[in-house]
């Protein structure tokens, strides 16, 4: 496995196994009890996903040392600043059954985000957190961030594949010493993603997978990901991505597929807004 190391000095590994859309208790405890005997060690999930319970048991029963993992949840939107972060974290921390987090994200970049990052900056100075950053921050909103806090968010984890590349705004974060984050690394299949020629053609002169194919120009970025899968083959097929390496003309060939548009939806669009603002989560 390979790491990156965060501002902070804490190292992650640069692939990890997300959770988002495996709400099914049954199914998210299988999946990740799955990922870990592959071999997978970071964890994505959040408490807007319904699947942190599910996540500690899966967890709890793996037999891992704790400190040979490295989990991840987020917070939501809660309306509540610094308390009812400091609340939601108890709340999270108790369905995942754990003494202490790796990385806590701020999910959404609306509500009293700075009532939130104090809190989480309480957390993190008493040693609850090992890191603490964002998700879905535009480069505006990290700067006004940056301004009115103290602790520099270690991660931006944000859409990123090969049709939506986030070319600029990696190199903006890591001017700022914010590591990016990949979710959404095979744009759920949308735009033909996996039937792409150009995909295709480098997966098929690797004797790779284009899944696999993505993966890999997604690390070879620097870039942290955390593909989702229920399918335990692909799990198998997603780890198995350090034993090739894409030419720089390959990489130069996916570049061109950037579209610079999201392909799930607009975050400063109003009414998108307005509808995760209002989303309550149990």
């Amino acid at each position: 496995m390979q790491f990156v190391e965060l501002n902070n000095g804490v190292k992650m590994p640069i692939l990890g196994f997300g959770v988002f859309q495996i709400p099914d208790a049954f199914a998210c405890e299988k999946s990740v009890s799955e990922a870990l005997e592959v071999g997978y060690r970071s964890i994505d999930t959040a408490a807007s996903y319904g699947n942190e319970a599910a996540v500690g048991l899966a967890i709890k029963s793996s037999g891992i040392t704790r400190q040979d993992l490295f989990i991840t949840t987020k917070l939501w939107i809660q309306g509540m600043g610094y308390e009812g972060a400091l609340a939601a974290f108890d709340k999270s921390m108790k369905k995942l059954q754990l003494d202490y987090l790796d990385l806590y994200l701020i999910h959404q970049p609306y509500g009293d985000v700075f009532g939130e990052w104090r809190a989480m900056e309480k957390l993190y100075q008493e040693g609850r957190i090992r890191a603490i950053g964002v998700s879905n921050f535009q480069p505006d909103r990290i700067v006004d961030l940056l301004n009115h806090t103290a602790v520099v968010p270690a991660i931006n984890q944000v859409e990123t594949h090969p049709f939506q590349q986030q070319i600029a705004n990696q190199q903006f974060l890591q001017e700022h010493q914010v590591q990016i984050e990949s979710w959404g690394p095979f744009a759920e299949g949308k735009n033909g993603m996996f039937e792409n020629p150009v995909l295709a053609s480098i997966a098929q002169a690797h004797g790779k997978s284009i899944a696999q194919i993505i993966l890999r120009w997604l690390t070879q970025r620097g870039i942290v990901v955390i593909p989702k899968t229920v399918n335990s083959n692909r799990m198998i097929e997603n780890f198995q991505i350090f034993d090739f390496s894409l030419m720089e003309g390959e990489m130069e060939m996916i570049q061109t597929l950037d579209t610079n548009v999201s392909s799930f939806f607009d975050h400063r669009d109003p009414a998108m807004v307005k509808w995760l603002g209002t989303r309550k989560i149990e």
